[in-house]
C-alpha cells in the first residue's frame, strides 16, 4: 500500500468515525418527556426513530465498496394484529429521510442524502418486551460522485430486512437488512450495487393507548 493510499485510508476511517459520533449525539437529542408515550406499537399510535448503519457489498453486483449511512424515521401503525398464532402482527407505513450516506468506492468516497417514501414493516405481536419485524423499503438516494464509479449520481434504493424491537421505556432496534442501488437503466451501464448491512436504531412508540 502507497502512502497516497494508507493516507486516503485514515481520512475515510476519520469520516466514518466522526459521521457515527454525530448520529449518535443525534440519538440523545430525541424527546423523551413525551407525555402520550408508550413502549410498544399498538394501532393508532406513531413511531420516531434515528439509526444508523452500514456494511459491505455482496456479489451480484459492484465489488468491495463499503456503505454507512444515517437517518430519521417516522411511523403510522395502522392495524391492529391480524393473522393467525405466530404470524400475528401489526401493519406499520413508514418514511425515511436520510441526511447522511457515504460509500466508500475503490475510486473515491461519495457523500451523499436519501429519501425513502415507501416502507412497509410487519411488526409480529408479542406479550414480551422482544417484538421481531419484517421490512421492505425503497427510495432515492443522491451522491457527490458517481455509484457505481462512472455510472451515476442519481440512484434508486431497495431493501428488505429482518429485525428485533427491544421495548422498555424507549424502542432500540437491530436489524440486519439487504439493499440493492442502482440507477434503473438511467444509463446504458448500470451494475448497481449489492450491500448487507447491520442497522441500530433508538426511538419511541407513542400516541394512542
Amino acid at each position: 500500500m502507497t502512502s497516497t493510499h494508507r493516507t486516503r485510508s485514515v481520512r475515510r476511517a476519520s469520516v466514518f468515525l466522526q459521521l457515527l459520533l454525530v448520529t449518535l449525539t443525534l440519538t440523545t437529542l430525541l424527546p423523551t418527556s413525551l407525555a402520550v408515550a408508550q413502549d410498544r406499537p399498538e394501532e393508532g399510535g406513531h413511531e420516531i426513530e434515528v439509526w444508523t448503519g452500514g456494511g459491505h457489498s455482496v456479489p451480484g453486483g459492484t465489488k468491495d465498496t463499503n456503505v454507512w449511512n444515517a437517518g430519521v424515521r417516522y411511523g403510522w401503525i395502522l392495524t391492529e394484529p391480524h393473522l393467525p398464532s405466530f404470524l400475528s402482527g401489526r401493519f406499520e407505513l413508514a418514511v425515511d429521510a436520510v441526511p447522511a450516506f457515504a460509500v466508500f468506492q475503490r475510486a473515491n468516497t461519495a457523500y451523499g442524502f436519501g429519501l425513502n417514501p415507501v416502507g412497509f414493516k410487519w411488526i409480529f405481536a408479542t406479550r414480551g418486551h422482544v417484538a421481531p419485524y419484517l421490512e421492505l423499503n425503497g427510495g432515492t438516494l443522491f451522491t457527490t460522485h458517481d455509484v457505481p464509479a462512472g455510472i451515476s449520481t442519481v440512484n434508486f434504493t431497495t431493501g428488505a430486512a429482518f429485525g428485533m424491537y427491544f421495548l422498555r421505556d424507549h424502542a432500540w432496534s437491530l436489524d440486519v437488512r439487504y439493499m440493492h442501488i442502482s440507477d434503473a437503466g438511467l444509463t446504458r451501464l448500470n451494475p448497481g450495487l449489492n450491500t448487507v448491512q447491520v442497522r441500530l436504531g433508538f426511538g419511541k412508540f407513542f400516541g394512542k393507548k
